[in-house]
């Protein structure tokens, strides 16, 4: 079972788990004695003869404390269950995401990045029901349950029993039949809610073309009809917590009228007093209470099941690429891509039999149409996917016999969709290299051409560049990017249609800058912009999967 995957982690916070497990209990437990101390005070009080003493002081000095020990622990409970749900959410998300980079990428294993969203939000929110809010109120109702039979065997011994078999139903038996037939709902609601949001992402990236070609009204119809497929197994799921809910009351009226009819003998038989009953009558209301959370918790925990298993099929997918048992030490040196093959269907390879070899120090520019492969150069070059043929290699040394952090350290990558990540200029930068100084910073802004314009922002380094850097223009983002990874201390640097989206002066501009800052080092650009004189030592061109020099 997926959920038993991540045992481990909560286990981790099980000193947190028990707190909010033993505030729960107390919470229950203190509800229950109100109020039964209640029905006792109130019927006591209400059967006393006007000339009879009755002792007013400790039963309602019992139930101003009750009160306040419940509204205490209710408040604790609820503070420490959502710091321990939240503390436990942020586990799962750093142990998720350690799990998930070595798979990346999931394109060709059936995983859209939609997908990938909802696994890593949605899904893992919803672990939280498999323990917070379904184990522990399990709990609290079997502790609860316990107590208040044994209360009743002590006190009602027949009356006992029946409460015990009613309970031991609504404790066993309702939840294991909403587990039975809520496993398939809850698998639904996962799956359809997964979709809805695949199909908004979908939207939201591609709305300017949906508008474009006026398809808006079909999409808005496709969504549509997701969402109602998505209400209607959420509406399945509810109402098999409504059923579950019915069972329990009825089970719980059920009881009542068992200890009542049993209580109305003893009080006959004067071994029970009429507010020792009025009492047990309320309590044992109020302990059916504890139950009311676990049919809610099971109820979703056939979603919580389906979202741990998609996330356990998530962490354990076999790594795109693996480094080896006996890794060999990296040293730098030239590039060589010796007779490779790759194709995403390996029976029709887009790079067939290319040979390549990138000096130290040496410029290639790479040119090409689109779809013919010069992307995947770069894939292969960081070890992103390794070649179906053939080897890569630098320093003359296989890169599947190395670890893939030294390599990283060695190769580094400006992609055509480089992100600005929300945060300081800053953090930005630092991701190139941590701990860099802020002369180091301030000359790969300089290298970049971008010094000057941070130099005359207000908080300068520490400027906050919102969502994806919409605070700079489409060039500065690509310059800010240009200087975090000139702060990277590879010898190889690669570019993949570094100029994308910028207009012909700007990019003409950006490619001058590139040849300068890079000087030095090793460089594969891969482009389909005209290049400046002297911006590169070769260029070649792909065509059909090989590599043709065109001066």
């Amino acid at each position: 079972m997926g959920l038993w995957y991540f045992r481990p982690l909560f286990l981790a916070e099980r000193g947190r788990l028990l707190a909010t497990l033993f505030l729960s209990i107390l919470t229950l437990l203190a509800g229950v004695m109100l109020l039964g101390t209640s029905g006792w005070f109130l019927t006591a009080a209400a059967t006393t003869t006007a000339a009879a003493t009755f002792n007013l002081f400790v039963p309602s000095s019992l139930v101003r404390g009750l009160s306040l020990v419940r509204i205490l622990s209710r408040y604790g409970e609820k503070l420490t269950g959502h710091d321990t749900t939240l503390r436990l959410l942020t586990r799962i998300r750093t142990w998720l995401f350690a799990q998930l980079f070595p798979r990346l990428p999931f394109d060709d294993r059936g995983i859209r990045h939609g997908d990938l969203v909802s696994r890593l939000t949605a899904d893992v929110e919803s672990l939280d029901s498999a323990f917070l809010v379904a184990l522990g109120p399990l709990l609290t109702a079997l502790i609860m349950g316990l107590a208040m039979t044994a209360l009743l065997l002590v006190l009602l011994p027949a009356a006992g029993l029946v409460y015990a078999a009613a309970y031991l139903l609504a404790l066993v038996a309702v939840p294991a039949g909403l587990l039975l037939a809520g496993r398939r709902c809850g698998q639904e609601v996962v799956e359809e809610a997964a979709e809805l949001r695949i199909q908004a992402l979908d939207g939201i990236d591609g709305h300017a073309e949906l508008i474009a070609f006026g398809t808006v009204p079909s999409q808005d119809e496709r969504f549509s009809r997701q969402a109602r497929r998505l209400s209607r197994a959420r509406l399945r799921q509810a109402q098999l917590g409504t059923l579950g809910t019915a069972t329990i009351q009825a089970l719980a009226g059920s009881v009542l009228l068992g200890v009542l009819w049993l209580g109305l003998d003893a009080l006959q038989k004067d071994t029970l007093s009429g507010p020792m009953l009025v009492g047990l009558l309320l309590a044992c209301l109020g302990s059916f209470e504890a139950l009311a959370g676990v049919v809610r918790g099971v109820a979703k925990f056939g979603s919580a099941a389906a979202a741990a298993d998609r996330l356990v099929a998530t962490a354990t997918a076999a790594p795109a690429v693996a480094d080896p048992g006996m890794p060999v030490t990296l040293n730098p040196g030239s590039l060589s891509f010796e007779a490779v093959y790759y194709g995403y269907d390996p029976a029709r390879p887009v790079l067939k039999g290319l040979d390549l070899r990138l000096e130290e120090g040496q410029r290639v520019a790479i040119v090409g149409a689109s779809g013919t492969g010069k992307s995947t150069l770069a894939d292969l070059a960081l070890r992103l996917r390794d070649p179906q043929r053939g080897t890569v290699r630098i320093g003359g040394v296989d890169l599947r016999a190395m670890r893939q952090a030294d390599l990283h350290r060695h190769v580094a990558l400006l992609s055509q969709t480089a992100p600005v990540f929300l945060g300081t200029i800053r953090d930005n930068l630092a991701i190139g290299r941590s701990g860099a100084s802020d002369a180091e910073l301030w000359q790969a802004l300089d290298e970049a051409r971008l010094g000057d314009f941070v130099r005359g922002l207000p908080e300068a380094l520490d400027t906050h560049l919102g969502e994806a850097g919409r605070t700079l223009s489409v060039g500065q983002a690509r310059r800010l990017c240009l200087a975090r990874t000139l702060l990277s201390p590879a010898s190889i640097l690669i570019f993949d249609e570094p100029t994308m989206g910028l207009d012909p002066e700007t990019e003409q501009g950006f490619l001058t800058d590139l040849s300068h800052a890079t000087r030095g080092r090793s460089v594969l650009l891969i482009t389909h912009a005209r290049l400046p004189a002297g911006a590169v030592d070769a260029v070649w061109r792909l065509v059909d999967g090989r590599l043709t020099e065109v001066r």
